[in-house]
């Protein structure tokens, strides 16, 4: 694999096809867990650990999985990459076990993980499938733990639990509840969508329902010019 493709494999989820701030996937564990940039870089860690597994494990036996029961297979695939890490964060950070709850064991059904077992993982090879799988899990990460670090120091004055703004302003409770998480959502959503929409006007028409109508409008405009 060339060096540009490989490259292009590894950045493409950090902006351009951010799976969580572009493609708008895993929009619940993002929301629910994203309350201390902590718990945020946690979820991000262990997502990113299963989108590698899965990622490897159903590129390298996607000739031998039947198209008819793919997905139970994929979603066995996945389960046990989940299983592992969580007995592991059980044994070695129960406080951020009880922290991300069920979000945890949830990352079965996560629909960023899924998604690339399906659409990429399952079509490829194994070393970008690999590659799919660092990118992919590398632009939750960022994204889920910038919602963290925002949200953790207007809600409660702090960042990874390290005081910051408490001495000269009030924490705004409201950005640790629900509503204050779909607000940074958005604001994050509407930045990185300025940035992909600038590297690559195409990415987020994919997918999209108008797409076609888009594109044919844009064709009449060309012909009438």
């Amino acid at each position: 694999m060339a060096a540009k493709g490989s490259l292009k494999e590894l950045t493409k989820g950090i902006i351009t096809e951010n799976p969580t701030l572009v493609l708008l996937l895993g929009t619940c564990p993002t929301i629910a867990v994203s309350k201390t940039a902590l718990n945020s870089l946690g979820m991000g860690i262990a997502a990113t650990f299963v989108l590698i597994g899965s990622n490897a494990v159903i590129s390298a036996l996607k000739k031998f999985i039947p198209s008819s029961v793919r997905i139970p297979a994929f979603i066995t695939v996945i389960a046990s990459f989940v299983s592992i890490v969580q007995m592991v964060i059980k044994a070695y950070v129960p406080a951020l076990d009880e922290a991300l709850g069920v979000f945890l064991p949830l990352i079965v059904v996560n629909c960023i993980i899924l998604a690339r077992a399906e659409i990429f993982a399952s079509k490829n090879k194994f070393i970008p499938s690999v590659l799919d799988g660092v990118g992919m899990g590398l632009g939750f990460t960022l994204a889920i733990t910038a919602m963290g670090i925002i949200r953790e120091l207007l809600g409660y004055g702090t960042i990874f639990g390290l005081t910051v703004t408490k001495s000269f302003m009030s924490p705004i409770s409201v950005f640790t509840a629900t509503a204050g998480g779909f607000f940074v959502y958005g604001i994050l959503i509407a930045a990185v969508n300025k940035i992909a929409k600038r590297k690559n006007p195409e990415v987020l028409c994919d997918g999209c329902p108008s797409a076609s109508i888009c594109k044919m409008n844009k064709k009449e405009e060309m012909t009438n010019e």
